[in-house]
């Protein structure tokens, strides 16, 4: 899914749409194995006579609150981050609930730089920060997707909308 085309300027085109790294989901994927585990194991033993309902009912309901503080959330975290880089600015959005974004526009972007771990560059992501004039200064994104190379787009991007401000070249270009 796109993003949505009635927040961009008329002549603005969205050029990459991203979300954080899968690897944010990995440690997620572990704990629902866990929970997993530790429920067939707690709901394979549980006690016989009276206390039985109620120690399989409070199984799941710990289960299902582990469930959703160490899975859900970490899920919708991620699917609700995102990162894009249009033709004028680049628009930072997170969260449902407690919804923050940023909008930095591309003349007003004075260094953007990445890091890489060495698992980043084992599976291809690292944080990329950009540094604005301005009250808020730095931003950093997170486990993004090809670091190096969303680095470098950002820097093409920032030539191209300086050269379209100063008419050197056509904006539909």
């Amino acid at each position: 899914m796109g993003y949505p085309e009635k927040l961009l300027a008329e002549d603005e085109t969205v050029v990459e749409h991203l979300h954080p790294h899968w690897i944010t989901l990995v440690p997620a994927t572990a704990w629902f194995l866990v929970i997993c585990v530790f429920v067939g194991i707690g709901l394979g033993n549980l006690p016989d006579g009276a206390t039985h309902n109620a120690v399989m009912i409070i199984i799941i309901v710990v289960a299902l609150g582990l469930f959703g503080y160490l899975v859900l959330r970490p899920l919708i975290t991620w699917r609700s981050s995102h990162y894009v880089f249009t033709t004028h600015r680049v628009l930072i959005r997170r969260g449902i609930a407690r919804h923050t974004g940023r909008d930095i526009s591309l003349q007003r972007i004075s260094d953007v730089s990445f890091t890489q771990s060495l698992l980043d560059r084992i599976v291809r992501a690292g944080s990329v920060t950009i540094e604005s004039a301005g009250e808020h200064g730095q931003e950093t994104l997170h486990n993004l997707p090809n670091s190096s190379q969303q680095q470098q787009l950002l820097n093409q991007l920032i030539e191209r909308d300086s050269d379209r401000r100063n008419g050197r070249i056509n904006p539909q270009a």
